[in-house]
């Protein structure tokens, strides 16, 4: 488990600063669904997200060498936000005070998306590193 304990600790941090951004800003940045501004914002928060989380995925890989370190990264740190962000959606009133109940509705969308990133980014680049590693 000792060799999990950065892993688990980049996937916390990654939760808490996208939950800190959307309990700082989600009320500027999240609209009702099935309106032209949802959709334009939530396209550019994924492509936001889509470059954090590259981005992130690299400077993790500073910190984990081993094989598979990106795999990891996005297993786990889903995982973890998966879980963490069950409590924050059951207790959002607490957790986004600012929000109305569209622009939860509206962050739960962007918040499947970017899970799916944080599966994705971290796979993709993990195969890049497998293909350089062979030549």
């Amino acid at each position: 488990m000792k060799g999990y304990l950065i892993t688990v600790l980049w996937g916390v941090l990654v939760w808490f600063f996208a939950t800190m951004f959307f309990v700082l800003f989600g009320e500027h940045v999240l609209f009702s669904p099935g309106t032209e501004n949802f959709t334009i914002s939530i396209l550019l928060l994924v492509i936001i997200t889509g470059l954090f989380l590259w981005g992130i995925t690299y400077i993790y890989l500073l910190l984990d060498k081993t094989k598979n370190a990106p795999l990891k990264f996005g297993i786990i740190g889903t995982i973890i936000g998966l879980t963490l962000d069950t409590f924050s959606l059951s207790n959002y009133n607490l957790i986004f005070p600012k929000l109305d109940d569209t622009q939860v509705i509206a962050f739960t969308a962007w918040m499947s998306f970017a899970y799916a990133l944080y599966l994705f980014i971290p796979a993709m680049i993990n195969q890049q590193r497998m293909k350089h590693h062979k030549v």
